[in-house]
């Protein structure tokens, strides 16, 4: 087993500079937090502006859906197998770790951390391809899941966070990684609006989302760290592969070296800096393990067979089923019942800038599938064609 410890001088100079109270001060300074309603939700000695909006994700009504959508397995009766509720727990505690360390701001951390997968769809990656096409034929628009978590927390729920929070959220991409984060500054609302509608036009402009904070920096290389070894975990248990399968390299293989290693580089490489950083060692290996994870996990046939033989047409029947409700103005359906009553009650519908019902069509039954847990969309389909042939098997603790 491989586990690095931060260099004697650097943890020699951290604990001084802690005594001496001359940390580096790099992190956000809350004060300047902005919000589009900046006459509510005025920060108190107790309540902080991050902790307050760390406060409004976790009650945020989706919040509770995180526990039973996938993170990478989807047709396993296996609590020990993650879901995305730990993941972004993993992503929080490691990210906050790391800030520590640099003495950034940990609420902020938390925050965008607990908000930034809370617009995923069901079945992960692969739900959200689907949802994607789907939602590109019928409008011409995109659908990206952290694009979508803003949209969850600012405009379906409409819960003033902070401009800072919302940006690390829309930009903590976790399947493009750097060597080095630098954040970069923005403007305000009205320029984060303007980027958040050039993703919804083009995917690619996701990509090309950098925090405007260290903290946001910190989150998107974390999101990376806290899935690469635990997905290795999950396939372990799900007995789909072993953990001799993956390279071993500078960072190590399994979940426990790659977490501390990788945290022991960036805190190394960033303490009294003004961005993130890892050396090319550890760089590349972080690229190589991701490498295998694909190889060995993400793109498996058993894996992904599944999820486009069942999944993707059980999405479409839903999809087209709900759009013709809504076109048809049937309020016995679903996405009334279910999801624009759920949404549009008059605590939110009082404070969103826009009516929800102006929304497109589409968007609303975009909204509507991407709020669903793995068990509720399977249920839907089955309450909608229940003459489908469209079932899951699921592999269950006795089965071999």
């Amino acid at each position: 087993m491989l586990y690095n410890n931060l260099p004697k001088e650097l943890e020699e100079k951290m604990l001084a500079d802690l005594k001496s109270g001359s940390l580096p001060e790099y992190g956000f300074d809350s004060a300047n937090a902005l919000r589009r309603n900046a006459s509510h939700d005025k920060p108190t000695t107790l309540r902080t502006a991050f902790i307050r909006d760390a406060e409004k994700i976790l009650h945020c009504p989706y919040y509770n859906r995180y526990a039973d959508k996938t993170q990478v397995f989807s047709f396993y009766k296996n609590d020990d197998i993650t879901r995305r509720a730990l993941h972004v727990q993993l992503v929080s505690r490691i990210a906050r770790t790391i800030g520590r360390a640099l003495n950034l701001e940990l609420d902020l951390i938390e925050a965008i951390a607990l908000g930034h997968d809370i617009g995923h769809t069901p079945f992960g990656h692969a739900g959200e391809s689907f949802l994607d096409s789907l939602l590109y034929a019928e409008s011409g628009r995109h659908f990206s899941h952290n694009i979508h978590s803003v949209r969850v927390l600012d405009e379906i729920f409409p819960l003033n966070l902070t401009l800072q929070t919302l940006n690390g959220i829309a930009s903590h991409d976790g399947e493009m990684e750097l060597d080095e984060y630098r954040p970069k500054e923005i403007s305000g609302f009205e320029e984060f609006d303007s980027l958040i509608k050039l993703c919804n036009e083009d995917k690619a402009n996701v990509r090309r989302l950098i925090p405007c904070t260290l903290e946001g920096c910190v989150v998107r290389i974390s999101d990376i760290i806290a899935y690469l070894g635990k997905d290795r975990q999950d396939a372990e248990r799900a007995k789909l592969q072993s953990g001799d399968a993956y390279t071993d390299g500078t960072i190590g293989k399994s979940n426990s070296e790659i977490i501390n290693n990788l945290t022991v580089n960036i805190v190394t490489h960033s303490y009294n800096k003004p961005y993130i950083k890892m050396d090319k060692a550890h760089f590349d290996a972080l690229k190589q393990a991701k490498n295998d994870n694909y190889a060995l996990i993400y793109k498996t046939e058993s894996v992904e067979a599944a999820l486009k033989g069942i999944i993707a047409p059980m999405m479409s029947d839903i999809f087209y089923k709900m759009l013709d409700d809504l076109k048809k103005g049937d309020k016995t359906s679903p996405v009334y019942r279910h999801h624009i009553a759920f949404v549009d009650r008059p605590y939110y519908a009082e404070k969103r800038r826009e009516p929800y019902l102006n929304s497109p069509h589409e968007t609303i039954v975009a909204d509507y599938i991407a709020s669903m847990t793995d068990d509720y969309l399977i249920d839907l389909h089955a309450h909608l064609f229940p003459n489908s042939s469209l079932t899951i098997e699921y592999k269950g603790y006795f089965d071999d």
